[in-house]
């Protein structure tokens, strides 16, 4: 947690220096190369895609791609992430069993899987997502901590139930969701931020400009959230076919309108109807972000208020 509190901080500090250098960019009396770079990195959809300065300068948005900080972020992101996997590798060995039993377990997986979408994003996406690191790093800071505080419980043997290799299939596949669906939020919640700052922007002072103005455009954030949010709702689907397979060998049906399993389903209807309102109905801008925002929420409800307050077959909290 320490270590991911480090490049919470150094992705912070690169916001900050984002949002001087765009209003630095935005004044009057700002060189003519520096508004250029901004403005064209910010066209690009990435920061690193903004061309020199003709002085050969490495002027506004080019000097992001150069960041101290934001390589202090990454590199305290990966070293944070080898530590994560050796805890939970750890865990497993201690329990004798793959450390996903409890929700002290889950979340330790499941943050860890958030932080690897993250990173593996980072290596094929051809635009420049580091700037997410904030709200991903701060995403796990959080959940790490509440589990550590919260949920924390000495391994113990798995229930009857939860003696199958569906265990392996069915909560991995669910956690990678969560980390796709977790990406997808944090771009959701900057794409409204940019939506804002565009409309604002247009009608207001340049000089009002933020980090912001540095990042992609609303649309293409929206269009990157839709992505990784359908490649969600693909593994989420399998998620719910598997655990109804896994229900029919541990309990003797497929269904049973169980709280978790009713709540599976809330989360696939929601993310559904994203993804169909979007396509079909034009439900594009703001509406779509905030229907992904939805969809992520009803993930941390079925992860927190389910599995504490409601009892059924599925009550694996281990509290």
């Amino acid at each position: 947690m320490v270590v991911y509190a480090i490049a919470f901080i150094a992705f912070s500090i690169d916001l900050a220096k984002r949002s001087a250098a765009a209003t630095a960019a935005a004044d009057a009396t700002a060189p003519a190369e520096v508004k250029e770079a901004v403005a064209v990195g910010a066209a690009a959809g990435s920061v690193v895609a903004a061309k020199p300065a003709a002085s050969g300068r490495q002027e506004g948005a080019i000097a992001y791609g150069r960041s101290p900080a934001l390589r202090v972020g990454v590199a305290m992101t990966v070293l944070a992430w080898i530590l994560h996997l050796s805890a939970t590798v750890l865990r497993g060995l201690a329990a004798g069993r793959v450390p996903w039993a409890n929700m002290y377990e889950f979340a330790l997986t499941g943050t860890l899987i958030v932080t690897t979408v993250f990173l593996i994003v980072l290596v094929v996406s051809k635009h420049d997502l580091r700037f997410l690191g904030t709200f991903i790093t701060g995403l796990v800071l959080v959940l790490l901590g509440v589990a550590a505080l919260n949920f924390y419980v000495s391994p113990v043997p798995l229930p009857p139930a939860l003696q199958s290799v569906w265990l392996v299939i069915h909560v991995f596949v669910a956690s990678s969701s969560v980390g796709l669906f977790a990406l997808g939020f944090a771009l959701s919640v900057v794409q409204l931020m940019q939506a804002r700052r565009e409309a604002v922007a247009a009608t207001a002072n340049a000089a009002k400009l933020t980090f912001l103005a540095t990042l992609p455009s609303a649309q293409t954030l929206e269009n990157l959230a839709y992505r990784i949010n359908i490649i969600g709702f693909i593994t989420w689907t399998f998620t719910l076919m598997a655990g109804a397979i896994w229900a029919e060998k541990a309990w003797g049906r497929y269904w049973g309108w169980d709280t978790k399993e009713v709540w599976t389903f809330i989360i696939w209807v929601v993310y559904a109807g994203y993804i169909h309102a979007r396509a079909t109905r034009g439900w594009r801008g703001s509406r779509s972000a905030w229907l992904a925002i939805i969809g992520f929420s009803t993930v941390l409800f079925n992860f927190t208020v389910v599995n504490l307050f409601f009892k059924g077959l599925h009550a694996y909290s281990g509290l």
